[in-house]
Parts: C-alpha cells; structure tokens; sequence
C-alpha cells in the first residue's frame, strides 16, 4: 500500500510535531484563549467585522513537510503558487484523488476582531494516502494540496481540496501559515502565525470508513483522540473546523479566527 511505502516520512513527522510541541508548550498556552466555539464564514457582501466572540489560533510546529524557504524544497519560489484549486501538481498536472473538500477560512485581527484584508495564508496538507507531496515516497515529483491565497475585503479565502487521510499518530489536520501579505509570502518574509486545524472526528469517521482509498485511515483514527494528539491535546476547540456536506456531494470545512499579534 502506499501508505506503508511513507511510514518513515510519517514517524519523521509525528517527532518533528512532538519536539516542537515540548519546546513551546509554554508559549501556546499563553496565546491559547478558549471562547464560544468556531464562527460561520462569513460570505459575500462588502467587507465588515467579524464578532466579538472570534477566537486566535495558537501557535503550532509546521511539521518536517512545510516546503517554504525554512528547509528542503521551497513551493512558495514557485510560479502558480497562488491558486483557490490546490488539488493539481503544477510541475506534473497529476491531481490528487479523493472526497472533494472545500476549505474555507476567514483571518481577524485581535484587537478588534475586524478583517484581515491582503494577508496571505499558505496551506498544506497530506493527500488520502497520507503522503505530503514533495516529500513522501511516491509522491516527491508532485507539489498538490499546497497554495497560497491573498484574503478578500471580508478577510475571507477558499481552497478547493480533497479530504486528507490520517496518518499513524497525527489527528487529521491541516497546515496553515499566514503572512502579512502576498509580497511576503512570496519572498522572503517570515509567518505572523504558523498553525493547524483539526477534522472533527465524527466526518472523518464518515469518510473513511466508506470512501475508496481511505481504509488504512479508518484504522489509524480508531487508535487516536484528540486529546492525545501533539498538537491539539492541549485544547483544539479554536482549531476545529465545522464541516457540512455529504460523500456525495463533497464537503465544505470553514473557520474564522483570529490571528494574535499582528
């Protein structure tokens, strides 16, 4: 299975996320602020503040797999980066297979809460194999399910993906960085935020345990909980996507939170 082919990359990345996690617990706790859980997207219209009660996003490792400028191959050098449909390779035009997602986000600042405009957000996340493409067995020629996207007047952006798989010893996630604007996240900026946004565990269920090509997720995610995940076990009610859909017609995961410190 091509699953088993990654096992290395994923046991490289679940130490990578635990190192990370031990070295700034401290520094996650002081940012992580729990309030009401999760907000509607808000969508359409013309530019407008979110409510008081949106929550920040605290800060988490970007794993082994970022492919930014931090280390190995660096996508955001690439041309085509910037894109709502992720799920094509820009280098090989192969399109990762699996249960459409649409991901939808909205950034805040934290003051008062109002939108985000112009900020970048760069995602990535592990196809239903559970491999990340430019970097995984199988999967090195391919640069699918990564892009990045400027926020609207509303703060808000959308990505069109697929349904990532659950890997041995991570909860389904994805990645997210967000930068102050498209000129830095294409040069050589650094990230105001750096973080990940966990499934809810009742769709993945779902998806895995009925959709063509997620069996091995089905098992993994039968021996997790997220709080035991590295990332999230510490509270991950303002990383919790809400997600509505259906196997047949696709899946939309939303979220609007702050940004702290920006």
């Amino acid at each position: 299975m091509e699953h088993t082919n990654s096992h290395d990359h994923h046991d490289l990345g679940l130490r990578a996320d635990l190192n990370m996690w031990l070295r700034s617990a401290a520094s996650r706790r002081r940012v992580l602020r729990l309030g009401a859980l999760g907000l509607g997207l808000l969508l359409g219209g013309p530019a407008k503040a979110l409510s008081e009660a949106c929550n920040p996003l605290p800060p988490e490792t970007a794993g082994p797999f970022p492919a930014n400028r931090t280390t190995g191959p660096n996508l955001l050098a690439e041309a085509g980066v910037v894109r709502q449909d992720i799920r094509t390779s820009l280098g090989t035009g192969n399109t990762a297979s699996g249960v459409p997602l649409m991901l939808q986000l909205q950034l805040a600042a934290p003051a008062d809460c109002a939108p985000l405009t112009g900020y970048a957000l760069y995602v990535w996340h592990c196809d239903r194999s559970g491999r990340y493409s430019l970097y995984s067995p199988g999967a090195e020629t391919e640069d699918y399910l990564r892009g990045v996207q400027a926020a609207d007047q509303g703060g808000q952006l959308s990505f069109k993906t697929v349904f990532p798989a659950c890997y041995p010893g991570r909860w389904p996630h994805v990645h997210v960085e967000v930068y102050r604007s498209l000129d830095e996240a294409l040069g050589d900026g650094s990230p105001v935020l750096t973080s990940q946004l966990a499934l809810p565990q009742e769709v993945c269920a779902a998806v895995y345990g009925a959709a063509e090509g997620y069996a091995e997720s089905a098992a993994h995610l039968r021996n997790l909980s997220l709080d035991r995940d590295v990332a999230f076990r510490d509270g991950a009610g303002s990383q919790l996507l809400s997600v509505t859909g259906s196997l047949r017609t696709g899946y939309t995961a939303s979220l609007a939170f702050e940004v702290p410190d920006v």
